[in-house]
């Protein structure tokens, strides 16, 4: 663990085993004295807005054993370059890959003590787990992740919720509109492709009411997913995110219900796409999100008042940006 006063980070793409796909996260580890003596609400969502891609978030040790034989835990908060959000799925797994390839890489679990509870991640071989069996590296040290996530219920909602979405279904068939206790509003088309092809006209997304827009459909055949999707959130700051883990919490549920089955694929359509394995455990109403995740880049960046000093790990130079 860093020891000094700067702020270790990376930039992890979140399901994806591919990097400059699935959705980046700004993953920062604030684990010295002056890290979290300086990392107030401000400073975090200044640091989120530098970044302005669709999660920043932050990790500060809670329990970490010294041999790492236990299970860690770590307080998590995420941040859009506009706020702070109570639940998001793909900077809690990059925030677990980070962990599992650095400071916990003898860890085959973490915790993390969230606005939504405590939530976990394990290592896993793939994205269809095997649950029986124990996790075993492969030789490779490529794993999977698996995160254990509420269920977010919905509710019937009146199509003249999507009434603004003219240009943007531009004539699509809508089957079904729902509405989310988490404040988003989906829009089920007859057809994954549909979903996909879709051309988002962001002054129209942001006059639909709730938080965001979730588009869904029926994975085309052939495809191997269950399901695509996509989601829109103008009013947060991230026009598109990428691939939206916590989107699932009610996606996951609806299509279970439509297609008979609990254990699912799903692809996000965005254009950097990213795929998704899912579990649905009816009796605690727990979602088991899995995914992949590829590191981009680490730098460690020291904070002074209205200046960031980075030193990038290849080449130890120093750069000085203004945050603020």
């Amino acid at each position: 663990m860093n020891g000094g006063g700067g702020v270790q980070y990376a930039v992890i793409d979140a399901f994806t085993n591919v990097a400059f796909k699935g959705n980046p996260a700004a993953v920062c580890l604030l684990d010295g004295e002056d890290s979290k003596a300086n990392a107030n609400d401000s400073w975090m969502k200044s640091v989120a807005a530098e970044f302005n891609i669709s999660e920043t978030c932050f990790l500060v040790p809670v329990i970490f054993p010294v041999d790492q034989q236990g299970v860690p835990r770590f307080q998590l908060r995420w941040f859009t370059p506009v706020d702070e959000v109570n639940l998001c799925g793909h900077a809690t797994l990059a925030s677990a890959h980070f962990l599992f390839t650095t400071i916990c890489e003898k860890c085959d679990e973490v915790e993390f003590s969230t606005k939504s509870g405590i939530l976990t991640a394990k290592k896993i071989s793939g994205l269809k787990r095997d649950l029986s069996k124990p996790f075993t590296a492969p030789k490779d040290n490529r794993f999977a992740i698996e995160l254990n996530f509420p269920l977010i219920s919905f509710i019937d909602s009146d199509s003249t919720a999507i009434a603004p979405l003219s240009a943007t279904l531009n004539g699509m068939p809508v089957v079904e509109v729902k509405k989310t206790t988490g404040d988003d509003m989906i829009a089920v088309l007859s057809s994954g492709t549909d979903v996909a092809n879709i051309k988002p006209q962001f002054e129209e997304l942001i006059r639909c009411p709730g938080r965001g827009v979730i588009i869904t459909g029926p994975g085309p055949e052939g495809s191997g997913f269950d399901f695509f999707s996509r989601f829109f959130c103008p009013k947060l700051g991230v026009n598109e995110d990428p691939v939206c883990g916590s989107a699932h919490c009610s996606l996951a549920p609806y299509w279970a219900e439509k297609l008979g089955k609990n254990s699912l694929m799903a692809y996000m359509a965005s254009p950097r796409g990213g795929v998704l394995g899912l579990e649905i455990e009816e009796k605690s109403q727990r979602l088991k999100i899995r995914g992949e995740a590829v590191t981009v880049m680490t730098a460690l960046a020291f904070a002074f008042g209205d200046i960031m000093k980075i030193k990038t790990e290849s080449d130890q130079e120093e750069v000085y940006v203004n945050i603020f």
